[in-house]
């Protein structure tokens, strides 16, 4: 097992580059299962859960090279329809495989998928979407059995634009016999590139980066390259860190659009942040941050990926705030770990009352999940003293080395081996 420790209140400066899109690349990686050929994908992050997809894929049989964050799939010979329990439960983007495997193959049996300890993310949209393009679908013992001599072309409506749902969706339509029509779909980036890649393997895919997606069938579907995009959150999360340390940095990043409701919130709160091309300076010194309430939405709006670091940037805010999340009911494990370190904050429902206080204090917090951990690392940079972080295998899930982005920026954190669970 491994720990963060960090030594707080030191301020940040300098500039970082932020990494590919996990989230992203869960999806890009299982759509190269619809082709039999070689396919690249460029900007990938090296994160725990980039490895657990590329170790699924190649139980299924697909080649993988990966390094230097571009990875190979060779799909040319896959020899299995069948997604284990013991991968799948590991990471729940592992349902992705599910869409192309019926597809191309007329048959998946895929493990329920697992993940982060929190909330309940319901599978039934995408199953219910499978079955609208006319797959059997039967649950046994705990795996999803899906079978179709050929899927057919039909209309299909999210009562909630789910992205998971919609990529699956998607995927397995690029093969169908005719017209999928998907409504209310999820219009975040990571669907956009994903159906950006799939248009470059052969697909006909009409209105992009829209919430009505209009897919014609083909009979096959070639390899393919593309870059993946860069991470929003892990850059909502650097901007975080400068925020909450009072600091001037700068980051590479050339997705401006994809993080504007997180740049709106921070410069409501006070920070005065700058675009120019692919660089975004925030600067926070010598401000008073203000307590600013945050409502979390389905993209473009704020995202519930973000809610647990601005609980922890707020906890250090003037004045009170209320941060709601409307995604999932109950994402507040990291809520017990900050009060541990100082932090006001009242559970009420789906909401957090923010009470800010003028310091934190270091103290030893447990990661509950991904996000909660980046919520209590960013905490022990501004607290006062030392903060050990335990449990940071869920970070490295999400996130490529932070550490040492953090420390380049001027960071006091170290991770180091420990036998505490």
């Amino acid at each position: 097992m491994e720990k963060f420790v960090i030594h707080g209140g030191k301020e940040l400066s300098g500039k970082v580059s932020i990494s590919g899109a996990k989230n992203s690349a869960l999806a890009l990686m299982p759509a190269t299962l619809l082709n039999s050929a070689s396919n690249q994908i460029f900007n990938v992050p090296e994160v725990n859960d980039i490895f657990t997809m590329k170790k699924l894929l190649e139980q299924l049989g697909v080649v993988s090279d990966f390094k230097e964050n571009k990875i190979l799939l060779d799909t040319s010979n896959v020899s299995s329809q069948v997604a284990p329990y013991e991968l799948v439960k590991k990471m729940r983007a592992s349902i992705y495989v599910l869409g192309p495997l019926l597809a191309k193959y007329g048959y998946a049996k895929v493990s329920m998928p697992g993940g982060c300890a929190w909330g309940p993310r319901p599978i039934n949209l995408h199953l219910e979407a499978m079955k609208k393009l006319g797959a059997e679908i039967e649950l046994e013992e705990g795996y999803i059995i899906a079978r179709s001599k050929k899927l057919i072309g039909t209309k299909i409506h999210f009562d909630i634009p789910s992205v998971g749902a919609t990529g699956n969706t998607l995927m397995a339509a690029t093969l169908a016999k005719g017209i999928t029509l998907i409504t209310n779909a999820a219009i975040e980036p990571e669907i956009t590139q994903l159906s950006e890649f799939l248009v470059s393997m052969g697909a006909k895919i009409n209105g992009i980066g829209t919430n009505i997606l209009e897919i014609e069938g083909v009979d096959t579907l070639n390899g393919a390259t593309i870059t993946n995009i860069s991470d929003r959150i892990e850059a909502g999360t650097i901007l975080c860190a400068a925020a909450i340390t009072k600091s001037n940095i700068k980051i590479e990043y050339p997705f401006f659009e994809h993080i504007e409701a997180i740049i709106t919130k921070l410069e409501d709160a006070g920070c005065k942040i700058l675009i120019d091309n692919d660089l975004i300076d925030i600067n926070a010194k010598n401000i008073s941050l203000k307590s600013i309430d945050v409502t979390t939405a389905v993209y473009p709006g704020f995202p519930t990926d973000m809610q647990a670091q601005w609980i922890a940037l707020m906890s250090l805010a003037e004045g009170s705030c209320t941060v709601t999340d409307t995604i999932y009911l109950d994402r507040f494990a990291h809520v017990p770990e900050l009060i541990r370190l100082g932090a006001d904050i009242e559970i009420k429902n789906n909401s957090a009352v923010v009470r800010g206080k003028n310091q934190l204090k270091g103290a030893k917090v447990m990661s509950t999940d991904l996000r909660a951990s980046a919520s209590l690392v960013l905490a022990g940079l501004a607290a006062q003293g030392t903060t050990e972080v335990l449990r940071i295998y869920h970070l490295d899930r999400g996130y490529q080395k932070i550490e040492n982005k953090l420390r380049s920026l001027g960071a006091d954190i170290e991770r180091v081996k420990t036998d505490e669970f």
